[in-house]
């Protein structure tokens, strides 16, 4: 069997091409032009998703440091995505919740990759379609997705 560059990995392992696969498809839908970063945007889905959060919650959850959360909440706040209000339970903490327009920019954006990727699944067969909706419960539960 083929061995990557780090010849610890087969080339053909699932896990490996799975994540090369995912990495391409990833790359190819990412927005265009001058759209929030994939951080940005990875953070202020989290905020619409479980808003009212945390900023401390927030970087639990997107698994970056506290300064990474601080940045990234002074940046969407900065453009009106998000506010701050007082924490009722922690007087040193404030919540974080999406604006309209914070909502907005995430529907947006879920529209237009999900519109990506209906473009790349029409270059595939039928059959290969049909594989792909077949494994789509397990990637979901493996990407944590739930509905």
């Amino acid at each position: 069997m083929p061995q990557n560059s780090d010849a610890r990995t087969p080339v053909g392992d699932p896990a490996v091409r799975l994540a090369v696969a995912v990495g391409r498809i990833n790359r190819r839908i990412r927005p265009t032009g001058d759209g929030l970063s994939h951080g940005l945007m990875s953070a202020l889905s989290t905020i619409v998703r479980q808003g009212p959060i945390r900023p401390s919650e927030l970087a639990r959850i997107e698994a970056v440091a506290a300064p990474t959360a601080t940045r990234a909440v002074a940046d969407l706040e900065s453009r009106g995505l998000i506010e701050r209000s007082p924490d009722p339970e922690d007087g040193r903490s404030s919540l974080l919740a999406a604006t309209d327009d914070g909502v907005t920019a995430v529907m947006h954006a879920r529209l237009e990759r999900a519109e990506r990727v209906a473009a790349l699944l029409e270059t595939l067969t039928d059959q290969q379609r049909a594989a792909i909706w077949d494994a789509l419960e397990a990637l979901e539960a493996a990407a944590g997705v739930r509905h």
